[in-house]
């Protein structure tokens, strides 16, 4: 326990001493170095053995059995070359994407920010990726690995596609990925994709998501979804998730909303549009897991996604209703061993009930 509080205490050392002061995508890419050394076979084997979850962490859900209910969200890993790294360190299933049907370069940089005082996040990434084709061979490669964690795959709208052709564009996507995938996520929700977030209008959401869900054949489909929905709107994606017979949904995304953060607020403005993830999204997020748990048979899947950073936030979300839960933002600012951090922390939540 020692050794990692001492390795926590580094990272933090680290990461307000020399970490804050580099441009966060080239952070990023730094980190991105350290986890795929992580995933090398013979590092993996001998980290796994330090992070791996407990079995009274395992669950079931979507079919398929976790090792930890603890995952990474969708835009960590874009391009599928982390996978067996965050394995490694702890997480019991990586969300890899957002992939879309056209290889992009995203939005011009910057386009990913700290808000260090909200322990928080902007990004206006815009679906920065190789491309669904290119990602099929690394998922190939990847389903041959005995000891592998769950692979969802979240695939989002090309930006040179227009909104009107929006279908075909993700089931071309979804033909490449699902046969591939442990499960299919079609993300209608980023912020930095012009026109994405008018899909989850219903009009446009059914034969989308129709579409799709015809392509994936026994693939789970899951829809993830925007913060800034009403109560209404998500009770009527709630019911068309449960009327399309999807397997579950993943709430929520980035929000658009900037209030109560404590960071100077010129300098938020100056960053301008993207969307905010991190420790201010928590009480939202939390909110719309709970109107959806109301709302949706006890056997649909919710993925809880938004502002976790502790083993206690996790068994929150787990008590409101959530089948598994995922993080982000706050490995920026916990390092590498926050999952297994968050795992053991669940364990001894388990044994103390």
């Amino acid at each position: 326990m020692a050794s990692h509080n001492g390795q926590h205490g580094f990272y933090n050392f680290l990461f307000s001493s020399v970490l804050r002061h580099f441009d966060p995508e080239d952070a990023h890419h730094l980190g991105a170095i350290i986890i795929k050394l992580a995933g090398l076979p013979g590092v993996r084997s001998v980290k796994h053995a330090f992070t791996r979850s407990s079995p009274e962490l395992h669950v079931q859900a979507l079919g398929l059995n976790f090792e930890t209910p603890f995952g990474m969200a969708a835009g960590f890993d874009k391009d599928v070359t982390m996978v067996s790294g965050l394995y490694a360190l702890g997480f019991g299933h990586v969300e890899v994407g957002t992939l879309t049907a056209h290889k992009q370069p995203g939005n011009p940089r910057p386009r990913l920010f700290r808000l260090i005082e909200d322990r928080a996040v902007i990004n206006r990434m815009g679906f920065n990726n190789g491309g669904a084709a290119a990602a099929v061979s690394r998922l190939e490669k990847l389903r041959r690995h005995k000891h592998r964690p769950v692979i969802g795959v979240n695939i989002g709208k090309s930006r040179v596609v227009d909104v009107e052709h929006a279908t075909a564009d993700y089931v071309s996507s979804a033909k490449l990925l699902a046969p591939l995938a442990d499960y299919l996520v079609v993300n209608v929700s980023s912020p930095n994709t012009p026109g994405l977030r008018g899909l989850q209008e219903l009009t446009q959401l059914e034969p989308l998501l129709s579409a799709v869900k015809q392509e994936s054949g026994s693939t789970p489909l899951l829809v993830k979804i925007a913060p800034d929905l009403t109560d209404e709107q998500l009770d009527e994606i709630a019911a068309l998730a449960v009327k399309l017979g999807l397997a579950g949904i993943i709430a929520t995304n980035t929000t658009i909303s900037r209030t109560g953060l404590k960071s100077d607020p010129d300098k938020v403005e100056n960053i301008g549009a993207g969307g905010l993830s991190g420790a201010p999204l928590a009480a939202r997020s939390l909110q719309v897991l709970r109107r959806l748990r109301s709302v949706v048979p006890s056997e649909m899947c919710i993925i809880s996604v938004g502002g976790i950073e502790t083993a206690e936030q996790v068994q929150e979300r787990l008590d409101a209703g959530a089948n598994l839960v995922q993080g982000y933002s706050a490995f920026i600012y916990n390092g590498p061993l926050w999952a297994a951090t968050i795992n053991r922390g669940l364990k001894k939540i388990a044994r103390s009930r």
